[in-house]
C-alpha cells in the first residue's frame, strides 16, 4: 500500500495534477464526492477526512455521526473532465469510525468483507457486466420518454445517430483505465450496452460507478440525457446489467472442470446452486427500484423464472458456452435478473454471499432448464420445480426482510436502512395514482 501512495503522489507531482476527487457512495449507489488540492493529499493519505455520515442517506445517526473517508490509492486514475484540458485524479474512499474500525453504512466496505470471506475460504470473485441503457432527447419526467434513433441490434447505419456519443464515451472510458471489450445498439430504441473487461469484483464495481458517471456527462455535453433506469419506455424492453461471474483461486477458475457437465467443477454447480435457492431473497438488492419490476415481466427478454441453463437466455443463470480452447479461464455463470441501477458493492455482495452459500452448504444443482420457461404454462412449470422472481419490489422486501443470508452480507446497519428506504418508496408509489389508471377508468368508473 505505501508504494501505492508513494505512485500517487509522483504521479500527481509529475502530471500536475490541479484537483483530486475522493469518490464514495451512499446505501442506494448514488456517487458523492470530496475535492481536495495536491497540497492535502499526503495529509489525507494519512489521516483521512472527516464529515458528518448523518448528511448522507443510510449513513449515520445524528448523534453517531461522524466518520472518516480513507483513500484507496489502489484506485487511483487520472482523468479529464469538461473540454479535456484539466488534468485531474479521482481515487474512491474506503469509510471508517474515528476509531479505524470500518464502517458499517460504506457499500463498498461491505462488499471487502464479503469478498474477505470468500478469500478466507481460498476463493477471488472475478466478474464481467454487461451495461444496458437508454438515450433520451430530455430528462423532463413530465413528458413521455423520447428515443434519439429506431434502430435496433448492432445497427451501424444512419438510424443510430447515438454511435457518436457512445464513440466519446468509449474514449473516456479508456483515460479513465476502465477496458471495454464490447459496445453496441441494443434491441430497443437508443437502447446501448457496454461490456466491460472481466476484473476483481472491488475493481468493478468501482468501475460500474465510474461509467455510470462517464455516460451521463458524455451525454449530457451532446445535448441529451442517458439514463440507467430500468424501464423507461413502456412496450420495450427495459435496461438489465447481466453479469458475469466465476471464482479463481490463486493458481486456476475454480469453476472449470474438464470432462463434467458443461465443464462446471463441483465449486460452480454449488455455486449456481446458491444463486437459485436464495435468489428471492437477494432481489431487492439486484433490483432495487420500483420500476426494476417493470422490466421483470414475462415478454421482454428478462428472467423471471428461477432456472439455469446453458445457452438459454430465458433462464435466471446461464452458463454461456466458451470459445474453443479457451474453456479453462473463461468457463463461468451469467446472472441475468440484476440492472444498471443498482448499487453494485451491494448487488455484488449479495450475489457472492448466496453463491458461497451454496459451495460451503453442498447444495445439489437442480435439473437444467433446457426449453423456453416463458412458452411453458404455469403448471408445468411448477412440475419442474421452477418457482418465480419476486413479481414487485414489495414481494422483494418481504423476501429480504425474512433472510439470514441478506442480513448478514449487508450487515445490520445496511440491512435496516434500505428496508425502511424501500418500504418508504412502496407506500409513497402505492399512494400514487398513474396515467395508466387515469386512461382506463376515469371515463368508466
Amino acid at each position: 500500500m505505501e508504494h501505492q501512495k508513494s505512485y500517487v503522489l509522483r504521479t500527481v507531482e509529475e502530471r500536475k495534477v490541479r484537483l483530486i476527487r475522493l469518490w464514495f457512495c451512499d446505501v442506494l449507489g448514488q456517487l458523492k464526492s470530496i475535492a481536495i488540492s495536491p497540497v492535502e493529499l499526503e495529509a489525507v493519505f494519512e489521516d483521512g477526512i472527516q464529515f458528518d455520515g448523518s448528511a448522507i442517506d443510510g449513513f449515520s445517526r445524528v448523534q453517531e455521526s461522524d466518520v472518516l473517508a480513507i483513500p484507496d490509492a489502489s484506485s487511483f486514475q487520472l482523468v479529464t473532465w469538461g473540454d479535456g484540458t484539466e488534468v485531474s485524479a479521482r481515487m474512491f474512499c474506503d469509510l471508517v469510525n474515528l476509531d479505524g474500525t470500518p464502517f458499517e453504512g460504506d457499500p463498498r466496505q461491505v462488499l471487502k468483507r464479503n469478498l474477505q470471506r470468500a478469500h478466507d475460504a481460498g476463493f477471488t470473485l472475478m466478474c464481467a457486466p454487461e451495461v444496458e441503457f437508454f438515450y433520451l432527447e430530455s430528462d423532463d419526467p413530465s413528458t413521455v420518454p423520447q428515443p434519439l434513433d429506431s434502430a435496433s441490434y448492432f445497427d451501424l447505419t444512419t438510424k443510430d445517430v447515438s454511435s457518436d456519443i457512445r464513440r466519446v464515451t468509449l474514449q473516456r472510458l479508456e483515460t479513465v483505465g476502465i477496458p471495454v471489450e464490447y459496445s453496441f445498439h441494443e434491441d430497443a430504441p437508443s437502447q446501448h450496452e457496454i461490456d466491460l473487461r472481466y476484473t476483481d469484483a472491488l475493481s468493478m464495481a468501482d468501475n460500474i460507478m465510474t461509467l455510470r458517471l462517464v455516460v451521463r456527462e458524455v451525454a449530457l455535453q451532446h445535448g441529451v440525457h442517458a439514463t440507467f433506469m430500468p424501464k423507461p419506455i413502456a412496450g420495450v424492453q427495459g435496461s438489465g446489467m447481466h453479469t458475469h461471474m466465476s471464482l479463481f483461486t490463486a493458481e486456476s477458475n475454480a469453476f472449470y472442470e474438464d470432462g463434467a457437465q458443461s465443464n462446471l467443477s463441483p465449486v460452480a454447480q454449488k455455486f449456481i446452486a446458491g444463486l437459485l435457492r436464495h435468489a428471492p431473497e437477494i432481489t431487492a438488492v439486484t433490483n432495487q427500484l420500483v420500476n426494476s419490476y417493470k422490466r421483470l415481466v414475462s415478454g421482454f427478454e428478462a428472467p423471471v423464472h428461477v432456472s439455469w441453463a446453458c445457452n438459454n437466455r430465458s433462464a435466471l443463470v446461464r452458463v454461456p458456452v466458451t470459445k474453443r480452447g479457451k474453456e479453462a479461464e473463461a468457463t463461468r455463470i451469467e446472472y441475468r435478473a440484476i440492472d444498471p441501477a443498482c448499487n453494485p458493492y451491494l448487488a455484488f455482495s449479495v450475489l457472492l454471499a448466496a453463491g458461497m452459500a451454496g459451495v460451503e452448504g453442498g447444495y445439489e444443482l437442480p435439473s437444467e432448464a433446457a426449453t423456453n420457461l416463458f412458452e411453458l404454462t404455469e403448471a408445468e412449470r411448477t412440475a419442474l420445480g421452477i418457482t418465480s422472481l419476486p413479481s414487485s419490489l414489495s414481494e422483494a422486501l418481504d423476501e429480504m426482510e425474512a433472510s439470514d443470508l441478506a442480513r448478514e452480507a449487508l450487515g445490520e446497519h445496511i440491512f435496516e436502512w434500505f428496508l425502511r428506504n424501500k418500504r418508504a418508496e412502496w407506500a409513497e408509489y402505492k399512494a400514487h395514482v398513474s396515467q395508466f389508471e387515469l386512461d382506463r377508468y376515469l371515463k368508466n368508473w
